[in-house]
C-alpha cells in the first residue's frame, strides 16, 4: 500500500504539471528588446515594413517624426500542437486511471471516462492560441563617433518573431 500511494501522489503531480504545461502553451511571451543595425535608419525602416508586410502583419499606427510603427496579425493555432496537448492530456489520464483502478478495482470503468476529457486540452489550446498579435517598434540612430552610420531597433513583439527578425536581419543585441 505505501507504493501504490507514493505512486498516486507522483501520478498527481503528473497532472498538475501537465495542467501548467497546457496552460503555458497559450501564454503571452512578448518581450522588448535593444538590437543594434549596421544598415542606416531610413534603409532599415523601410525594409523592416516590407518584412512584417510580407508576414501578413498590418500596419496600425505609425509616427514619422520617431520613426516607430506599430503592426497587428493574426496569430494561428498549430495543428501539431493541439493534437500533441490531446496526445499529452489522453496519456496523463491514462497514468491517473491505471493508479486510480488499483486503488478502488470495482469503479475501473467509470474511471476510463476521465480519458474522453483528454481533447480538452486540444481545444483549450485551439481556442485561446488564435489571437491578434502586436509588434511595434521604434528606430533610432546610432551615433558613435568614427564608426560607419547605424541604428538601434527597439522592438516589442513575440519572442517566437524576435527570433525570427534575428535570422533574417543582421542585426547584434545592443546589451
Amino acid at each position: 500500500m505505501p507504493i501504490l500511494s507514493s505512486t498516486f501522489f507522483l501520478t498527481l503531480l503528473l497532472m498538475v504539471g501537465l495542467f501548467f504545461f497546457i496552460r503555458a502553451s497559450v501564454k503571452d511571451r512578448t518581450e522588448q528588446v535593444q538590437l543594434i543595425s549596421e544598415v542606416p535608419k531610413t534603409s532599415l525602416l523601410e525594409q523592416l515594413k516590407d518584412y512584417f508586410k510580407q508576414r501578413a502583419y498590418n500596419v496600425t499606427s505609425s509616427d514619422a517624426a520617431q520613426d516607430t510603427m506599430t503592426f497587428e496579425g493574426l496569430v494561428r493555432p498549430s495543428w501539431f500542437l493541439a493534437i500533441f496537448l490531446s496526445i499529452l492530456a489522453a496519456s496523463g489520464f491514462f497514468c491517473l486511471i491505471l493508479v486510480l483502478s488499483f486503488l478502488y478495482p470495482a469503479l475501473t470503468p467509470l474511471f476510463f471516462a476521465l480519458e474522453l476529457l483528454s481533447p480538452i486540452a486540444g481545444i483549450f489550446y485551439w481556442k485561446k492560441a488564435r489571437r491578434m498579435e502586436t509588434v511595434s517598434f521604434s528606430l533610432e540612430n546610432l551615433n558613435q563617433e568614427g564608426s560607419q552610420p547605424g541604428s538601434i531597433l527597439t522592438l516589442t513583439a513575440h519572442r517566437d518573431e524576435v527570433i525570427q527578425l534575428k535570422q533574417t536581419f543582421p542585426l547584434k543585441s545592443a546589451n
